[in-house]
């Protein structure tokens, strides 16, 4: 392994980019697709330096793209891109969600069709989950989908849908069968959002942003060799999907200190509210800090002991809920810890009177309620925890 990471670390060399060593902010984060936006040129050389090695998705197998690592391997390219400081390359639902499903469910021609660009970044995708009147309730969706000849004939509305305005694909599930038990007639499809009859209009959010839509179909035509799995059999797969997508929301409760150690919470809170003999001068803020870093700390360190416990498969678990319930509650957290040690700096919106990082972190505190909602509330979490994991009767 010592081989492997001096490899590593000599490709990181001459492949990273120097302004790519450090923490970006959300206008630096790449999302690639067909018409993908670069705060610099070399977000953009990182991008394909990374997606042509394969390690954008460095466990995948190498036939679709993929690094081919095992799961040291991983480890220690994980390690290393930490060490130089290095920004994520590719922020991607096709890494954290479909992809998986894909190479568990899809057939062979679609794992080459869509995976090696998904590697590559070239193509955004978004997700065709929640409607208006299917939330938390998801099996009862009514977006119907119809075989005529070769082809789906899709008509329905989705709510929620992130980013659906800037995505080249979709992968929605749909109503095939309305005449038997609701989670039996369900499928899971794949098409192009650019197809006619496909509307995206964004939300706006009380925190100021607009990355989630309605999303609308009329008379939507899929292939339909693009159905994932068989037809009325989807409702494994999209909970199969989901447990993926609370795995990614749950890494929110896990985010790294700063590069700056200027911008530490604690040193944010010596800034804000003073300090005695070098400690935060706020005795009930300090515990309040102290309790988020040990709680940081310990669910960290849970997570990893479950990635180390779980290498005999690769799928995730039910304990998937407790990890997104966790962390998003500690996310959440983190905000309200922050808008303590902020005080009156944190009731901006906009102006001259406040910093720009201090009006982001109110955004960002509003934000993140939404993190005890998508993929799952937080109630639905406890439910399933409940169920599946410590096994207790209904």
């Amino acid at each position: 392994m010592e081989q492997f990471r001096n490899d590593v670390r000599y490709w990181l060399a001459e492949h990273c980019p120097e302004t790519m060593r450090t923490k970006g902010t959300e206008e630096d984060w790449v999302w690639g697709g067909r018409n993908g936006t670069f705060s610099h040129p070399d977000a953009k050389v990182w991008m394909d330096n990374m997606g042509s090695k394969g390690w954008t998705c460095p466990t995948w197998p190498r036939e679709y793209g993929g690094g081919g690592l095992t799961r040291e391997e991983n480890r220690i390219l994980q390690e290393e891109l930490a060490r130089i400081n290095a920004r994520s390359p590719l922020l991607s639902f096709g890494i954290s969600m479909l992809g998986p499903v894909l190479l568990e469910f899809g057939t062979e021609a679609q794992k080459r069709e869509h995976l090696p660009k998904i590697v590559r970044g070239e193509i955004r995708w978004c997700q065709g989950y929640s409607e208006p009147g299917s939330g938390s309730d998801l099996a009862s969706l009514q977006t119907r989908a119809v075989l005529d000849g070769d082809e789906y004939v899709i008509n329905g509305s989705k709510i929620w849908t992130s980013f659906a305005h800037l995505s080249d694909w979709i992968f929605c599930l749909v109503r095939t069968d309305p005449d038997v038990p609701k989670h039996d007639g369900i499928s899971f499809i794949l098409f192009d959002m650019k197809s006619k009859g496909v509307a995206a209009n964004p939300i706006q959010l009380i925190s100021g942003s607009s990355q989630f839509c309605e999303t609308y179909f009329e008379d939507v035509r899929a292939r339909r060799d693009n159905l994932v799995g068989e037809v009325n059999q989807g409702w494994p797969i999209a909970k199969r999907l989901l447990q993926h997508e609370r795995n990614m929301v749950a890494g929110m409760g896990t985010r790294g200190a700063p590069s700056n150690p200027k911008h530490t919470i604690e040193n944010q809170a010596k800034k804000y509210t003073g300090e005695v003999q070098g400690k935060i001068a706020d005795s009930n803020l300090r515990d309040k800090i102290t309790r988020h870093k040990m709680n940081a700390k310990a669910f960290s360190l849970t997570l990893r002991r479950s990635a180390l416990e779980a290498r005999t498969s690769s799928a995730p678990s039910p304990a998937s809920s407790m990890f997104k319930y966790y962390g998003t509650e500690q996310n959440k957290g983190r905000f309200e810890v922050m808008m303590n040690l902020l005080g009156s700096q944190g009731l901006g919106w906009d102006g001259d009177g406040f910093l720009e990082k201090e009006l982001l972190t109110t955004r960002e505190w509003l934000r993140s309620k939404a993190n005890s909602i998508e993929g799952g509330t937080s109630e639905i979490q406890l439910n399933i925890i409940a169920k599946r994991v410590l096994e207790l009767p209904d």
